[in-house]
């Protein structure tokens, strides 16, 4: 059995629109890929696929060799956690309550379930939150209780759809720094990124980098690791724009500059 999140030539179509066309993909444990492409690229759709929440026109999506539209919701609860873009609150429940509810998996006591979810929440430092109602909150508030949500839930694999929504530079560092951590615990890792620059903050110079996967128009346009020096060059193919890499007390960032003549 194959471990981990495994997408096998998928396709996706709607309303006369290819989303998805023939995308493969292998997310193990201990693994780090990072979605990039602009937007309309199909990169939510692949998370949606990958979650079991749509199903491809062709192909399959196996998670630890099984069929993730087969497994049910408490097995499928134990392999993958998803962060969605935003957390949409549709009632007044309390920050702590929203993050217990990561927990159903486990056959748990309530205490239980509330202590993990108290430590989860001073992990992303919103413990001094956790008795608020979720309608109270910030975007950002909101979207570091769906991080604790995350950490709650404990699986070996998780996916974040910009994670860093919302939140201010000084967050969205200990954010990736935090995944960082995650990957570095051994649980795999899939993130739908727009900010190429803030997965320096998942890993220290010298260490292994995350692959970078640029989709465009459905398709798998290149899969590079984020040290590669033909990055840059990848990137701004897949923008349409310069990619310029330099050097900033030793990481490598890239800063997209106009073609020739002004125009983007």
């Amino acid at each position: 059995m194959t471990a981990g999140l495994t997408l096998d030539a998928v396709t996706v179509r709607a309303r006369g629109r290819t989303l998805l066309d023939g995308v493969s993909l292998h997310v193990a444990p201990g693994d780090f890929v990072a979605i990039v492409g602009p937007n309309g690229a199909g990169k939510s759709t692949l998370l949606r696929v990958a979650l079991g929440l749509l199903r491809p026109d062709s192909g399959h999506v196996f998670v630890d060799g099984k069929d993730v539209a087969a497994l049910a919701p408490r097995q499928r609860a134990a392999r993958l956690a998803w962060l969605p873009q935003r957390l949409e609150a549709a009632e007044p429940i309390t920050a702590l309550e929203q993050v217990v509810s990561a927990r159903y998996r486990f056959p748990e006591s309530r205490r239980a379930s509330e202590t993990a979810a108290n430590q989860a929440l001073a992990e992303v430092g919103a413990a001094s939150f956790a008795l608020r109602p979720i309608t109270e909150l910030s975007g950002g508030e909101r979207q570091r209780v769906a991080i604790a949500g995350l950490l709650a839930q404990e699986t070996p694999l998780v996916l974040l759809d910009e994670p860093a929504n919302f939140l201010d530079p000084a967050h969205q560092l200990e954010l990736y720094t935090h995944m960082g951590q995650l990957w570095r615990s051994g649980r795999g890792i899939l993130c739908v990124t727009h900010d190429i620059n803030a997965l320096l903050h998942t890993h220290a110079p010298g260490t292994r980098a995350p692959r970078v996967v640029g989709l465009f128009q459905g398709r798998v346009a290149f899969e590079r690791s984020l040290d590669a020096p033909d990055l840059g060059e990848q990137l701004g193919e897949l923008f349409g724009v310069r990619m310029h890499g330099t050097s900033v007390e030793g990481h490598r960032i890239f800063v997209g500059l106009p073609r020739s003549g002004g125009a983007p």
